[in-house]
């Protein structure tokens, strides 16, 4: 016997897990493949050409980008993507209301999230399905599940940093809610593409074919369909090579990339996946600047902060990719100290007297600290966990705020 999917809660608005970062990519190789493009799969958008037809001609970044955090920031739930621990005992997740609980569960290989409610011999359940997982692990995981052509979070959610099941962030402790549509600007900074089935309300109706999961290149170097014919034709390339690189565009236009995910939710314009790299993301998507003297999270708007810093403030140049390859995976944060002492030296740091040289081997957790978002919490025992995540304002941070020595 089942029950509503609903146990002593009202419906929150939409809160996803994790938010995936985007940043402009660096140029494509320019070199004339011999194979033949990849055609498109049926209901991706026109001009787009996918991943697929990437891969041959630049087999090496498409080798190192499949494992970024990017590309892995949406994918199908199967044994493979979900981290999350299936085995028995691990796969419980109490609540503070000793009437409910959940359980994950495996079963002719596809994966479930089943809340009981109640206690035998009156106990019910309710179920639903794994379908797409929302996260590259790094920290944690989300998930979704299909009812129709509706897309709704599960209430379940996996952290990998303390490596248990958690309430998914926005639910509430204690309750069992199956029903938070998951709208398309949330998807917009998860997926390279989902189209929206056009109506009235609800918003979360999708094409369930077609669709692009993982950050794909063409959401940082523009539609694809005219620089594949260009390549595979015999007359020559146009001087742009029919392909957005992030790295020729103005500064702004170059943030604006980033922005798109990392500037905050904002309110969608002319509806999810219109944006285009190098186009001014003013007319697609509209952000709020936080005020001058406002608190900025350290979660979902890094651009606000970034902009925040004198090194921004006091360079022409400096963008996302001044730090971040984004075809590559994410180095350690002390690799990044090479980038700093491009322009500072250790001796100015006023610790120098005290640390000396050692100084350089890790200038970001000092200046660039970790810390917890307000913003993305969660509970697991009936205790409150944080997301901790790095803080993009780069500056001189109280004694307090630094990591402490070995």
């Amino acid at each position: 016997m089942t029950v509503p999917a609903f146990h002593g809660a009202r419906c929150h608005a939409i809160s996803l897990a994790l938010v995936v970062c985007l940043v402009a990519l660096a140029s494509l190789a320019q070199e004339r493949p011999a194979a033949k493009p990849r055609p498109a799969a049926a209901g991706v958008r026109d001009g787009y050409v996918g991943d697929g037809s990437c891969a041959p001609c630049h087999e090496t970044i498409a080798g190192t980008y499949e494992h970024t955090a990017h590309h892995r920031t949406s994918q199908l739930a199967d044994k493979g993507s979900i981290l999350g621990d299936f085995s028995e005992g691990a796969n419980i997740l109490k609540t503070r209301d000793r009437d409910l609980f959940f359980k994950m569960e495996a079963k002719g290989g596809s994966f479930y999230q089943t809340a009981f409610f109640f206690q035998p011999p009156d106990q019910m359940k309710t179920s639903e399905r794994f379908a797409l997982v929302i996260g590259s692990g790094g920290k944690g995981q989300t998930y979704l599940y299909w009812k129709g052509d509706r897309l709704f979070e599960l209430p379940v959610s996996y952290w990998t940093t303390i490596r248990s099941w958690v309430n998914s962030p926005g639910y509430t402790d204690g309750t069992a809610d199956f029903k938070r549509p998951v709208p398309p600007r949330c998807l917009e900074c998860h997926a390279g593409y989902l189209q929206s089935l056009p109506g009235p309300a609800p918003k979360n109706r999708y094409n369930k074919t077609g669709f692009a999961l993982g950050i794909s290149c063409e959401r940082c170097h523009g539609p694809g369909s005219q620089h594949v014919l260009e390549q595979h034709s015999q007359a020559p390339p146009s001087p742009s090579h029919a392909i957005i690189n992030p790295a020729a565009l103005p500064r702004e236009r170059q943030i604006e990339v980033c922005a798109q995910c990392h500037g905050g939710i904002g309110e969608g314009i002319t509806g999810a996946f219109t944006y285009s790299a190098g186009e001014p993301l003013a007319d697609f998507i509209k952000l709020h600047p936080p005020d001058p003297d406002a608190k900025v999270d350290v979660h979902g708007n890094q651009v606000a902060l970034l902009a925040r810093s004198r090194c921004y403030q006091s360079s022409q140049n400096m963008t996302c990719t001044t730090c971040h390859d984004l075809h590559a995976p994410e180095r350690a944060a002390s690799a990044y100290s090479v980038k700093c002492l491009a322009c500072h030296k250790p001796e100015n740091c006023g610790l120098f007297p005290a640390a000396g040289a050692s100084l350089a081997g890790n200038c970001v957790d000092c200046h660039m600290p970790v810390q917890e978002s307000d913003l993305i919490t969660s509970t697991v025992d009936g205790q409150e966990i944080k997301d901790r995540v790095r803080n993009h304002w780069i500056k001189v941070y109280p004694q307090s705020s630094r990591p402490t020595p070995d």
